[in-house]
């Protein structure tokens, strides 16, 4: 059944393929953007644009929210003033949005907004599903906030789900941007020990995820959106120079990257051998569960 559908963040790495693949599927879209409506069909297909959620409000309303504005974590080195902006453009922004949608006709039926795997802090080499106690840290504090602004939906009878995204992995863009160029030169290796674990899943998983949490009635809180087959970041490097075809000689000691990146290097030094179990639990099916096969989909 087709849907009116509003999405933030959708020229993002996710978005610009979220988009094509919910209009395939016959819904019609509404892209919140800064971006021109020119550049943002240009990215997201055949949608409306609209630049402030102050012109969606008393509007008639929307079927489903899929709300994925954020900027980037690891963009820029988190000093006190780049902490507020990644809170602002992930909390204010859902605030705002669940504002807007208490003033319309009717509100929507399900709302599917972001989070992310460090939510769950530092885990070590622990298990980690949803249910999981997470470890009060910078990022599970931005999660543990972002989640409860889009949970204060569900007072007004909205479904809610989180989709709690581990480290997407697509090509041409994202993380595997960044790394594929050294260990294309034969200058990669691994973060630190390399133990820790990295929550790795293909873009087209997480796209497909979305979609599935949109349409499965009986869906609703936290989801991890990862890889079943979650791995180390020894393995990981590992299997990004095979798939390059070049070795992985050179590691990043763990005081170097603490040194270049301050509190930040925490997103490589440590991680969540987190799995997706609701997500299998409710029959859903990766179609790129294994990272061999995924990362050579995002290099070749």
């Amino acid at each position: 059944m087709s849907k009116r559908i509003l999405v933030t963040g959708g020229t993002g790495f996710i978005g610009q393929v979220l988009c094509p693949r919910l209009i395939a599927l016959g819904h019609s879209l509404t892209v919140l953007s800064r971006q021109n409506e020119v550049d943002v069909r240009a990215r997201c297909g055949r949608v409306e644009a609209v630049a402030n959620l102050s012109l969606l409000k008393d509007h008639p309303g929307f079927d489903a929210i899929i709300n994925l504005a954020g900027e980037g974590i690891a963009d820029k080195r988190w000093s006190d003033q780049r902490k507020q902006t990644l809170r602002d453009s992930r909390i204010a922004l859902t605030r705002d949005l669940v504002a807007v949608a208490k003033t319309w006709a009717s509100p929507p039926d399900v709302l599917v907004s972001g989070s992310a795997v460090g939510f769950y802090g530092d885990q070590g080499q622990a298990l980690v599903t949803e249910a999981t106690a997470p470890h009060d840290e910078f990022t599970h504090r931005l999660c543990r906030d972002w989640e409860a602004e889009a949970l204060k939906l569900e007072g007004v009878g909205v479904r809610v789900c989180l989709s709690r995204t581990g480290v997407v992995a697509g090509p041409g863009g994202g993380f595997l941007q960044r790394m594929v160029l050294p260990f294309r030169l034969g200058l990669g290796g691994r973060l630190g020990t390399g133990r820790q674990y990295m929550p790795w899943v293909h873009r087209d998983d997480v796209v497909a995820a979305l979609i599935f949490m949109l349409a499965t009635e009986d869906a609703s809180g936290a989801y991890n959106v990862v890889s079943p087959n979650p791995v180390t970041n020894r393995e990981f490097t590992r299997c990004l120079a095979s798939a390059v075809h070049r070795p992985a000689l050179f590691p990043a000691p763990e005081p170097v990257l603490k040194l270049a990146l301050g509190e930040m290097s925490r997103l490589l030094l440590t991680g969540q051998q987190a799995i997706p179990e609701k997500l299998l639990q409710q029959g859903f099916r990766f179609s790129q569960p294994e990272l061999p096969n995924a990362l050579e989909n995002c290099v070749r």
